[in-house]
């Protein structure tokens, strides 16, 4: 909706920015003249479904009527605004606009998630809201409105599931939690799939609370209970008990090692200026034909320069070499999906960035309530779908054959 320019200019005629935008300038007065407006239109149409109810008639009572003001002062993001209120005889009007106990807008509220989510401390907020709306903000009251989402993310990590996901990548986040005291580093497992019809979606985030099968047992059975019957393919990083757990769970579902962690490890051995060129000449490897042709070309960056001057990336792909070997006999264009990094580095980043900031959290809940945050502020950028994936879809269809959905 545009806004006619002629009233615009007399609006702003001879007013300063200050009168327009500052505390009690003529933004924060159209907001409430805007607001009192909708209320006593609100307040119109609510006497009239009443006559039209005939609910008074009924009772032999006087049909209901207004009875005057109360005032009461809302936040908005045009700072704190007095609105006159309109009420009704029988104390029946509840408006829409601002509910009888609400003392803020929800755009308001909206402002205060989103800040949470970039990873805004809660001092940090504080100093936004101070500065931008001229409202005091607590900290009782950042934590009341981020803290409602709670019962939001629980509803995500419930929802039911698709029957089957032909690509699942399992990557862990570090993060600080204080409990009983101390604070300790825990992984969130982030379990990142790919839809039958090329799109991507986050299944879940799962807090590993011990080591090997148990753990993962609980978070297979935990995606089996919510509709998955299968996986074709899972791509994880050595996971202690995984093996054993999916086998239990998805028996038919190949575990692959992610080809993405073994790059990130060899460069957490280089420096960064040679890490360029480190990826390149590690791309060879496993973008080869086949085993053999993958093996010369380990050995060939072993007796490198590069290799000889971080000697310990060959050893590390050797230790791995048994994993490696499968992935090769994958078609290339499924191989090139599993080795992208675009989808994990975007979630990855968007969430570290997010966490960065917090030092450590106090509670398993407040970590998974700004990981789905982050989540949700930035779905548009990892959630895109994979780049041809008809090429993709047509060879899982002959690998996997009657298990491979058609979208």
């Amino acid at each position: 909706m545009s806004i006619d320019k002629d009233l615009l200019d007399r609006l702003m005629e001879g007013r300063s920015p200050g009168d327009l935008f500052g505390k009690s300038g003529i933004l924060s007065e159209l907001t409430k003249a805007l607001a009192e407006r909708a209320l006593n239109t609100e307040m119109t149409l609510h006497l009239d479904e009443e006559r039209a109810d005939g609910a008074s008639a009924e009772d032999n009572q006087p049909p209901n009527r207004r009875n005057g003001n109360s005032q009461k002062t809302v936040t908005t993001q045009s700072g704190k605004v007095v609105l006159d209120i309109p009420r009704d005889r029988n104390g029946t009007f509840d408006p829409m606009l601002i509910a009888k106990y609400q003392r803020r807008f929800p755009e308001f509220d909206r402002k205060i998630i989103s800040m949470y989510a970039r990873g805004l401390t809660t001092r940090e907020i504080q100093g936004h809201i101070e500065e931008i709306y001229g409202v005091e903000a607590s900290p009782s009251l950042i934590s009341a409105i981020t803290d409602a989402v709670m019962e939001e993310v629980a509803a995500w990590q419930n929802r039911p599931l698709e029957p089957c996901y032909p690509i699942v990548f399992m990557d862990a986040i570090r993060v600080n939690i204080r409990s009983d005291g101390t604070v300790s580093n825990k992984a969130v497992f982030v379990a990142l799939a790919i839809l039958p019809d090329g799109t991507r979606d986050v299944l879940g985030l799962w807090f590993q609370a011990n080591e090997g099968a148990k753990f993962w047992a609980k978070v297979l059975s935990d995606l089996r209970n919510r509709g998955v019957q299968d996986i074709l393919i899972a791509v994880v990083d050595g996971l202690k008990g995984f093996p054993q757990a999916i086998e239990a769970v998805f028996p038919r579902t190949r575990i692959q090692t992610c080809i993405v962690h073994l790059l990130r490890h060899s460069m957490s051995f280089a420096s960064y200026k040679d890490r360029k060129a480190i990826a390149t000449a590690l791309k060879a490897i496993y973008t080869a034909v086949d085993a053999t042709e993958a093996e010369a070309a380990l050995g060939g960056f072993e007796e490198s320069d590069l290799g000889r001057q971080y000697p310990a990336i060959a050893p590390s792909w050797r230790r791995a070499w048994n994993e490696v070997i499968p992935f090769l006999d994958y078609p290339p264009e499924v191989r090139r999906l599993i080795y992208t990094t675009n989808a994990i580095e975007a979630l990855n980043s968007k969430i570290r960035r997010a966490v960065r900031t917090r030092g450590h959290f106090p509670s398993e809940e407040a970590a998974a309530k700004l990981i789905y945050l982050a989540l949700n502020a930035t779905s548009a950028q990892w959630k895109r779908s994979v780049r041809e994936w008809y090429a993709v879809r047509c060879q899982l269809a002959i690998m996997f054959d009657d298990r491979f959905p058609m979208a």
